[in-house]
């Protein structure tokens, strides 16, 4: 079978990746570089986390996450995520925390709630103010995002039946005959066509666009002072939410920047604009890390960082089969870094092995709880 996938991101190489490993040929377009600077994929580190809310079907597909991330250390050759654990929070009404550990607790991967006493005394640079409840897994930790993309682009660009098209934006996609123009005007054929382009994808599917939209986000890279640097580097992933700010943490392993970034999406922004920021647009995160964090006020800012995600209207993905020969695949909302590894390898398996459609698209919302048949 020949496939051809839009979208140099986690979500096409690891469809890619999962393609290839059955001895599939695949073409792979991707509009700039090969690993893409601004793609959603291309930040240092992105989180892998048990706890999600109400959402059981996500929080159980972290397990198969995790076991489609190994098979990846496998083929690479190396493990490029560090376990830290991770650390729930909430104040000020907020219930995602509490409702995160009964969901876990109903699927057999239980938290254990800290006392305000306690606390302080697990993770002394954290203050209590203003945080009613704390919940603590040993499980969750940081994939280190941009290596993985580039450990997975010279993986691919390895593979004799793989090619890598850089620099080859799409002008059109015809996922009913299986084919794409390029904006030079060159027109490719495969077998399957999957576009899996992030926020530019509801440029070349109009469908994908009534259902997602572009989302600016800005994070925050940190420098520490010296006297907390060695403890952040061990410290866990944090996520807290006070119905105000979802504000969640990403602790400095392996050398890496200390990460914070607010959940709340913005809904609006293009991609293709400029990608500056201010630290204005952060104010309300940075006025909750200086009530949350100890010794905050000698924290300097090394640098914001502008992505985007697409977002669907319930958070929940899409990948789905799309006329004769297509699928679109939009998992992100935020949240779809961590699945890369799993959607990549699961979508390559429904498309060779003739696997239900409809079930595969329902799996991927996080609905069904099971892996697609």
């Amino acid at each position: 079978m020949k496939a051809i996938i839009i979208g140099g991101g986690i979500m096409g190489l690891a469809t890619a990746w999962g393609l290839s490993r059955q001895g599939h040929e695949v073409e792979l377009f991707e509009q700039g570089p090969l690993p893409n600077p601004l793609a959603s994929s291309m930040d240092e580190h992105r989180l892998i986390r048990h706890p999600y809310g109400t959402q059981a079907g996500y929080a159980r597909m972290i397990d198969e996450a995790y076991d489609a991330w190994d098979l990846l250390w496998a083929d690479l050759g190396q493990t490029l995520h560090e376990p830290t654990g991770t650390l729930a929070l909430s104040g000020n009404g907020a219930d995602w925390a509490e409702k995160s550990a009964a969901t876990l607790a109903s699927i057999g991967r239980p938290m254990s709630e800290l006392s305000m006493e306690e606390l302080p005394r697990r993770f002394p640079l954290l203050d209590t103010r203003g945080l009613e409840r704390a919940f603590w897994i040993d499980t969750g930790g940081v994939l280190l995002a941009q290596d993985i993309v580039s450990a997975l682009v010279s993986h691919l660009s390895a593979q004799p039946h793989v090619r890598l098209h850089t620099g080859t934006p799409i002008r059109s996609v015809d996922l009913e005959h299986g084919r794409i123009v390029t904006e030079a005007g060159a027109t490719y054929a495969g077998d399957i066509v999957v576009v899996a382009a992030g926020a530019w994808a509801p440029r070349l599917v109009p469908d994908l666009g009534r259902r997602i939209v572009p989302s600016r986000q800005v994070v925050v890279y940190f420098d520490l002072p010296e006297d907390q640097r060695a403890s952040w580097a061990k410290g866990p992933m944090i996520i807290e939410k006070t119905g105000d700010v979802g504000l969640y943490l990403v602790p400095p392993v392996r050398g890496r920047g200390m990460k914070v970034g607010d959940h709340e999406f913005s809904r609006t922004g293009d991609p293709a604009a400029a990608r500056d920021a201010q630290p204005s647009e952060m104010a309300a995160l940075l006025d909750r890390c200086s009530s949350l964090l100890k010794g905050f006020d000698r924290w300097k800012i090394r640098n914001l960082k502008v992505c985007f995600y697409s977002v669907t209207g319930d958070e929940r993905f899409i990948v789905e089969k799309q006329g004769a020969k297509g699928w679109a695949m939009s998992p992100c909302s935020g949240h779809g870094f961590k699945f890369g590894a799993v959607m990549g390898l699961e979508l390559a398996r429904t498309i060779a092995e003739g696997r239900d459609a409809a079930a595969h698209a329902r799996w991927a919302t996080g609905l069904a709880g099971d892996e697609p048949t």
